[in-house]
């Protein structure tokens, strides 16, 4: 290389201009691209979209002009970029499932919600809408800035006057460099009362705004879903807003059920959403829906989801929520450029910029229409010295030899200033007219008048506060409408609970500790004396031991052996067939391992305080400890479960009951005696209480079987035996004595029926589910066993085969088909055993009790 070659060639750092020039273009993108401004909330392409269109006259008042031509019109003079980021800008302006107040009023297609593309600007036309006219009205009055366009030949805004409070209302989106916006549309009256309210009250809290400004109000409506992140986005400048579908269920003539969709949420693609959905049912992720079809025309939305015979429309619904984007979020970001500087800013934040800006755009305007007013008054004075010397005023005129003597004689003579003496040689002959002098002395007055007022407002910023709230107040009566979306507080978090639906399932638990749900009508029903189904698949060694029916959405309070309490919901406990085995109930809650459930209790509402505190829990021991303690003490679940009952060692924790505070108690004994006392023979004790003494047992061996708590007139007591014998007597038989008593006979125990194992309270609406240890499960209603003497020994339930006992027993709803046995499947040996039994129910005396 020849000496010399390089002098011109300067040797930089690589690593330093790649910063630097980094960090132009980012600073680039932040302020001239991707941020609003915080006082007006423009972008420069909007600013220069709206400014362009003033300029070229497309006013809403005015006929509207193609699309290409605004386009030219605003490429060519200040925004030196790509003609389809201009149009598509101005295409989003005019939609108004996109911005909650369009700025452009459109003619032709500009695009629909299903994401269909707009017609080249060729084809479409459009102009400014009147509210985009607020932002720019006086903006010739010096009321904002104005700085050079790209090529320095014409004058463009730095910022529009803002009448309305863009930011607020329309929010904003955009990815600048390292940093990004998502602000939410709001409701413009809500906003106006809001920013009212600042200007009243400089020291408001965000919590005494939010009393204005609800939450956002989306243009596509829908549904705000929870509160939390409303608040937090408000306080905070962020937050995650979940939005949902509007939906509301309707059923055809035929009998089907709909659900009908008329509101989507903010940003969703309406044609997306129903192919994924489609896809879902498809895949069979999603079940329940038959037919998808979309019914949307001119007149508004429609999305009609048809469902399947047996679908609960609710769950559907919850399901197209969870899976679907008819449920989605907004997460708020509220960053926008103060002072040419990215903030995040909360709602008060917002609001005191743009009070800021209004402030400082009516004190420029007042002082520009002041100086205005007074270069007017100033000619006025001059016509009016002119018009008091009119005939010296014009023999000067006329005896001059030009202009310039004739300005130069008017100002010597008359002390006038140059400005006035042209004004007065440029005056028509005809203003000399009487008339018009009268004129213009009653302009004068007028302008003095305005002077004056004009001067007052520059004194006093409460004033220029007031006119801010009345163009407020103004613009509120011109353009406020009701808001769009709504607001469903108190359901911040979105439970799996909902996809659930709330039926009636048996829970069965086997001898060690295996847990299931089964729905209610996989057990169908048979007359008494049947020989059952099949129910629960065991182990050798394992058999069904207790049966329990619930709600999948109420709340289950297990007790175990030893006193603890447990919470758990019914839709927690899998889901298996009848002859399923089920799960371990170690893997649902912390239970020890030589501990077992005993008892499940039914809960509601655990929040409810009315409730909580006016239910009890009634609880026995198998040694005959009852101890009554108020519900609200269990109201508060835990994980690790806690000690519901303190238990002596060699005692187990038999049974628990929920009352209301005036039930009957009855409890019975495997020697087949049973105790009755009312309910308030136990006082409530607190929640680690032992309790006290229920009933005196007949011996070492005895042993408590079970309790019941009477609280219908019409119900009546149904004992079971171990070899499946069962009567019902009228709770009336059993006289009520004294807690601690060792009670009268409840049956008549013998060898051939077996020792007492369970006692019921039942009526003839009642079903009876019977289970025995090798898993044979019968199910009989109630109305089918007529009643009978307390002391006699019953009649046959359930045919058991030899060795084997019954394990549990429990009430359910009747269900209306009752499928008779066939005759036939029973052998000779049974049916006669059958109707001995029935020979015993009708001719069998009952032994003289002997009560106690």
């Amino acid at each position: 290389m020849a000496e010399g070659e390089n002098e011109n060639i300067i040797p930089i750092n690589i690593e330093e201009e790649m910063r630097g020039a980094y960090i132009d273009y980012s600073m680039s993108v932040i302020v001239s691209r991707a941020l609003p401004d915080v006082r007006d909330g423009l972008k420069p392409v909007h600013r220069r979209i709206l400014f362009g269109m003033q300029e070229l006259g497309v006013l809403h008042n005015k006929p509207y002009k193609k699309s290409a031509r605004i386009v030219g019109e605003v490429l060519g003079k200040y925004h030196p970029h790509g003609d389809s980021a201009v149009y598509e800008t101005m295409v989003r302006m005019a939609q108004d499932w996109s911005l909650r107040y369009p700025l452009v009023d459109p003619q032709g297609n500009f695009g629909s919600i299903d994401g269909d593309n707009p017609a080249a600007m060729r084809y479409t036309e459009a102009r400014l809408k009147r509210i985009a006219e607020e932002l720019l009205v006086d903006i010739n009055k010096e009321t904002v800035n104005f700085q050079l366009n790209f090529d320095d030949s014409l004058k463009e805004p730095v910022v529009l006057p803002a009448k309305i409070p863009a930011l607020l209302l329309n929010g904003a989106s955009g990815i600048a460099v390292g940093m990004a916006t998502n602000m939410a549309p709001h409701n413009l009256g809500e906003i106006v009362d809001g920013i009212t309210a600042y200007i009243d009250n400089n020291e408001i809290s965000i919590e005494e705004l939010m009393q204005h400004i609800v939450a956002p109000d989306f243009p596509t409506g829908g549904i705000i879903y929870g509160y939390n992140g409303v608040k937090s986005a408000f306080e905070s400048g962020r937050g995650r807003v979940i939005m949902r579908g509007k939906a509301t269920v309707e059923t055809k003539s035929s009998g089907k059920e709909m659900i009908v969709i008329n509101e989507i949420p903010y940003l969703v693609n309406k044609a997306s959403m129903i192919e994924k959905t489609a896809q879902l049912i498809q895949e069979k992720k999603l079940e329940g829906i038959s037919a998808i079809r979309d019914e949307s025309d001119r007149h508004g939305m429609r999305i009609v989801y048809e469902l399947k015979r047996d679908a609960v429309p609710n769950v559907i619904l919850n399901n197209l929520y969870k899976q679907t984007q008819l449920q989605t979020s907004f997460s708020i970001n509220n960053v926008a450029l103060v002072k040419g500087r990215p903030h995040t800013l909360n709602l008060k934040d917002l609001i005191v910029h743009y009070v800021n800006h209004r402030h400082e755009v009516v004190t420029r305007r007042t002082q520009f229409e002041l100086q205005e007013a007074e270069k007017r008054a100033h000619i006025l004075e001059g016509y009016l010295v002119a018009l008091d010397h009119l005939d010296e005023v014009i023999d000067l005129i006329r005896n001059s030899r030009d202009p310039e003597t004739a300005r130069t004689g008017l100002m010597e003579k008359f002390e006038l200033t140059e400005i006035q003496a042209r004004a007065i040689l440029d005056m028509r002959l005809q203003r000399l007219t009487g008339m018009e002098r009268e004129k213009i002395q009653k302009e004068y007055d007028e302008l003095m008048k305005l002077i004056e007022e004009l001067k007052e407002i520059l004194a006093d910023k409460d004033r220029r506060m007031e006119i801010i709230k009345e163009e407020l107040a103004e613009i509120k009566d011109r353009y406020a409408d009701g808001r769009r979306t709504i607001i469903e507080h108190n359901a911040e978090d979105f439970s799996y609970e909902d996809m659930i639906p709330n039926e009636e399932v048996i829970i069965t638990v086997s001898h060690q500790g295996y847990v299931k749900r089964t729905a209610l009508k996989e057990y169908r029903t048979q007359s008494r004396g049947g020989v059952g189904s099949r129910g629960v698949s065991t182990k050798d060694d394992d058999f069904t031991e207790y049966i329990f029916s619930a709600s999948t959405h109420n709340y289950l309070l297990i007790f175990t052996d030893k006193g603890k309490l447990f919470w758990l919901k019914a839709y927690a406990i899998p889901e298996g067939s009848k002859i399923s085995k089920g799960r371990p109930i170690q893997n649902l809650i912390n239970i020890e391992s030589d501990d077992k459930m005993r008892s499940i209790i039914q809960v509601k509402d655990l929040s409810d305080e009315d409730y909580i505190n006016n239910n009890f829990l009634v609880m026995v021991t198998k040694q005959g400890v009852i101890k009554k303690t108020a519900l609200e003490q269990y109201s508060r679940p835990r994980s690790n479960g806690i000690i519901a009952l303190n238990i002596r060692e060699e005692d187990q924790l038999l049974n628990v009951e929920l009352t209301h505070g005036d039930s009957h108690i009855i409890i019975a004994a495997k020697s087949g005696r049973a105790i009755h006392f009312h309910e308030s023979a136990v006082r409530p004790m607190g929640r680690t209480a032992t309790g006290v003494k229920a009933i005196t047992l007949a011996g070492e061996k005895d042993y408590v079987v079970g309790m019941i708590c009477v609280v219908r007139d019409d119900a009546t007591l149904l004992v079971v035996s171990e070899k499946g014998y069962g009567k019902r007597s009228s709770v009336d038989e059993y006289r009520i004595t004294n807690r601690g008593g060792k009670g009268v006979k409840a049956m008549n125990v013998t060898e051939k029926t077996g020792d007492l194992v369970a006692i019921k309270e039942v009526v003839d609406s009642d079903d009876l589910l019977i289970i025995n240890k090798s898993g044979i499960i019968i199910r009989t209603p109630v109305a089918g066993l007529r009643i009978m003497g307390r002391a006699t020994q019953g009649v046959r339930l359930i045919k058991l085969n030899e060795n084997d006992e019954i394990s549990s027993i429990e009430k359910i709803e009747q269900v209306e088909e009752i499928e008779e046995i066939d005759p036939e499947a029973l052998t000779d040996s049974e049916e006669s055993t059958d109707t001995s039994n029935n020979t015993d129910d009708t001719n069998e005396q009952p032994d003289k009790p002997k009560e106690e």
